[in-house]
């Protein structure tokens, strides 16, 4: 028998994958804080190694690149974050380090846009990080690329820029906690499950973008992704 429900539920926000017909369906989207030393340097705090933390963007507010980035209400300082997007066909809890990269489907370049003038108020009064994290259309993510075909993503550049001029400009060795460790962390605080991704964090340059700026963003293997802020 049909399930009847209250209103129709919302559809399953999902992520096209290169050179497939077959969508990857989201499940949850964890970000990784300050994996980069020198992006956490330049916010203010101590790069040395430290139990990672992290936070959530909901998966509806993916958003496909081609459809632009709406400047958000209740904000007049937002910032372009670029970051590798880890993709899990599997998951699980306690994963070993040794068998978390058995997890992964894919990798994409996504952005985690942040409402840093919310996000710097909310840090002054110790207050959770969504007003700035979590809002519509805050996470522009291009297609996955299969792990099979582009192999472990453990260095290569990483870059951002805008209106052609470059603001961020790293290397994915310069993460802090590795792909396969920040999965393994995860999984001793969440069970994670077939569709969860992972924002693994930025480098240094992180700024403001206004209305009419076109945001490009590349990393070695995953080709690039250009997004206009609306």
């Amino acid at each position: 028998m049909t399930q009847a429900y209250v209103f129709a539920p919302a559809a399953v926000p999902t992520l096209p994958v290169e050179g497939s017909a077959a969508l990857f369906p989201v499940h949850r989207i964890y970000c990784v804080g300050r994996n980069f030393a020198d992006h956490a340097i330049e916010m203010g705090h101590d790069p040395d190694k430290e139990p990672p933390f992290f936070f959530q963007k909901n998966p509806d507010t993916l958003v496909a690149p081609a459809d632009g980035f709406p400047y958000p209400s209740a904000s007049s300082d937002v910032h372009h974050e670029i970051e590798l997007v880890v993709a899990l066909k599997s998951g699980g809890s306690d994963i070993p380090v040794e068998k978390a990269l058995d997890c992964v489907f894919g990798y994409a370049i996504g952005l985690d846009m942040t409402r840093r003038d919310l996000q710097a108020e909310a840090k002054k009064h110790g207050r959770p990080w969504e007003v700035a994290k979590a809002f519509e259309k805050s996470a522009p993510c291009g297609p996955l690329h299969a792990a099979s075909a582009v192999g472990p993503l453990n260095e290569g550049a990483i870059r951002l820029s805008i209106n052609g001029a470059v603001r961020q400009d790293g290397n994915l060795n310069q993460m802090i906690w590795k792909v396969p460790e920040m999965i393994a962390y995860l999984s001793r605080l969440f069970t994670l499950q077939p569709g969860d991704l992972i924002f693994s964090g930025t480098p240094a340059g992180v700024g403001a973008v206004q209305r009419g700026d076109v945001m490009r963003g590349e990393i070695d293997r995953l080709g690039a992704i250009s997004v206009t802020v609306l």
